[in-house]
């Protein structure tokens, strides 16, 4: 398969050649890789850690987010050294996704579950995007609400309205060819991540200083029973879990990337750049969130309204998760349009429904690509996460099913099989065995926050 668009057809490209980023093309360094990753990461998770660290409290709280940076960089290393491996068919040295990387290394079956769960991880991660879009548009109005009539006024707007339109942004962002093409798209997105966890920050230190003390406990919030008390603790794992890993967009990221110096050494920087920066944030806001409402922190920090004023900044703040989460949603749900892409090009070869790209110039853009099934494919996708997002729009509860349902297979398990064959290591030697431990351990804590946060959608839709 050519890796670029056939000269013989300027009018009409081929398809099947989306998805696929030629050595020439690979203009990527450490910083738009560190601008990837930022996007990818810092969105909805940050907004839900004053809560998940509430749940645990001032011990626990902290040390889950260092550890899961820890887990977070280790599963990055292992990643970013299986990108260049020969592939048996093809004598490819590239993986240019994670679904690839697992079938080459790990055969068709791991590939087949891989597959499954990378793109519940994806979707879901968009799904999270549409609702926490509109919560923030709502959070938006609620605020000059409550500056003009007072803080008790009855300022209710509903979510559906924001969710479509949100989609029907999603539309016409979905047309972005691939996910070379939007490394713009990312650095503003990654700015608006810096803005408002730096206003989350700045307002709950804020809050802080106005309290006159630290709020929040060692053991966290209290609840009746020890039983809800394991069912939140549980949740708050998930929505730290659900706040960190990346290793299903790392190869992708790191495809984009030029060489020399080699990909993985770039990647490998680039995530610990992005880890130190994102960690440092997450403590931030999780810990100065909870020491400013303490049993009452709420779902969301800024739009669970703990702050009313300055209501402008709130406004701001808000905005820039809107623009954020633009960029996000194309982050997450562009690998699995270049798949399909991919797939369909080769199930259907000489199909002209999937392989051929029409041009198409709409007013102040440049040219892009456009083939009908791409239109139907992307259309219905949006719309379906669309959809889903307005059926479940619990915040706290869906994030942590998300990061629990795919942090140990996605982050620990794969990864770490991928990098016994890359290695060539041996059963029972030292390093398997420390492996092997990690993993075990992993799994544990990712069974717990995906029962705890279940429990929690189910808690929730039942009141509803």
């Amino acid at each position: 398969m050519s890796e670029n668009v056939i000269e013989s057809e300027p009018l009409i490209a081929r398809a099947s050649d989306s998805g696929l980023i030629s050595d020439h093309d690979r203009t990527g360094g450490t910083w738009s890789a560190v601008a990837h990753i930022i996007t990818g990461v810092i969105g909805a998770g940050v907004l839900s850690l004053a809560w998940a660290t509430a749940q645990l409290g001032w011990i626990a709280g902290p040390l889950c987010i260092l550890v899961f940076a820890i887990i977070t960089i280790g599963s990055a290393y292992l990643t970013a050294d299986c990108y260049r491996y020969p592939h048996p068919d093809t004598g490819d040295l590239r993986n240019r996704s994670f679904i690839d990387a697992v079938n080459h290394y790990l055969g068709e079956t791991n590939k087949r579950v891989c597959a499954i769960l990378v793109n519940v991880s994806f979707c879901g991660g968009t799904i999270a995007y549409v609702f926490t879009n509109a919560s923030s548009i709502r959070a938006i109005l609620k605020s000059n609400c409550y500056h003009k009539y007072g803080h008790n006024a009855p300022c209710h707007y509903g979510e559906t309205l924001f969710m479509v339109l949100f989609g029907v942004v999603q539309f016409f962002m979905s047309f972005i060819p691939d996910l070379h093409n939007m490394a713009w798209l990312s650095v503003v997105a990654a700015i608006m991540s810096f803005s408002y966890s730096f206003i989350g920050l700045g307002l709950g230190i804020a809050k802080v200083i106005e309290n006159g003390a630290i709020k929040g406990s060692i053991t966290g919030v209290p609840t009746n029973s020890s039983v809800d008390k394991m069912w939140l603790v549980f949740q708050g794992i998930g929505d730290i879990a659900f706040a960190y890993p990346y290793s299903v967009l790392l190869l992708e990221i790191q495809d984009t990337l030029r060489s020399p110096p080699p990909e993985n050494q770039t990647m490998k920087k680039a995530s610990i750049i992005s880890v130190l920066i994102t960690t440092f944030f997450y403590l931030c806001c999780g810990c100065f969130g909870y020491a400013a409402f303490g049993s009452d922190t709420p779902g969301n920090l800024l739009t669970g309204f703990g702050f009313y004023e300055p209501y402008w900044l709130v406004d701001f703040a808000n905005a820039c998760i809107v623009v954020h989460l633009v960029g996000g949603y194309q982050i997450y749900s562009q690998p699995i349009f270049a798949a399909a892409d991919r797939f369909c090009s080769r199930r259907f070869p000489n199909s002209n429904f999937v392989n051929k790209l029409y041009p198409v110039k709409l007013p102040l853009l440049p040219v892009f690509q456009l083939s009908l099934f791409r239109l139907c494919f992307r259309t219905v996708y949006v719309v379906f996460t669309t959809g889903i997002a307005i059926l479940f729009p619990y915040f706290n509860q869906v994030l942590g099913v998300l990061g629990a349902l795919n942090f140990w297979p996605l982050t620990i398990y794969f990864p770490v099989e991928m990098y016994f064959v890359r290695k060539k290591i041996g059963a029972w030697t030292t390093k398997w065995i420390v492996l092997r431990s990690f993993s075990l351990v992993c799994l544990i804590v990712s069974v717990l926050g995906l029962v705890g946060s279940i429990e929690g959608v189910i808690k929730e839709k039942l009141s509803s």
